[in-house]
């Protein structure tokens, strides 16, 4: 048996107003299936089509506005990306260690520092850290 989504059949019935089920009977002229026949179990009203029947959970209550959601949290202020030691010209590296040069002392590639100074950049020469940071 093919592996399908099941239908959908609780409704909410615009006849009788009671939840109901929906009944699903085949059409056919002959040996020929061309439809099927959409009708409430408990009154027997008949939907003209798929589109006209009202399915229970289609229509979602609206609880929450746009003004609910939270505003989108920004974590760094857009000037301090610049300001870290990854960017910075003295910052150096090497398989075992990272240090900046002006200080002479170990650091993080996301550390900050009052005395950055930006790294120039070669047009001709991609920075070759950026594949494996970004």
């Amino acid at each position: 048996m093919k592996g399908r989504e099941p239908a959908k059949v609780e409704i909410q019935c615009p006849a009788c107003g009671r939840e109901a089920w929906l009944v699903r009977k085949p059409k056919y002229d002959g040996f020929t299936k061309v439809g099927e026949t959409l009708t409430c179990a408990l009154c027997a009203h008949e939907f003209a089509s798929e589109s006209e029947v009202p399915f229970r959970g289609s229509r979602q209550p609206q609880v929450f506005t746009a003004a609910d959601r939270p505003r989108p949290v920004q974590v760094f202020r857009e000037d301090e990306k610049g300001r870290m030691c990854r960017y910075c010209a003295e910052y150096v590296v090497n398989p075992f260690i990272q240090r900046c040069g002006l200080h002479r002392c170990e650091v993080q590639a996301t550390d900050t520092c009052s005395h950055f100074r930006p790294k120039e950049n070669d047009g001709d020469k991609p920075d070759p850290l950026d594949d494996l940071l970004n």
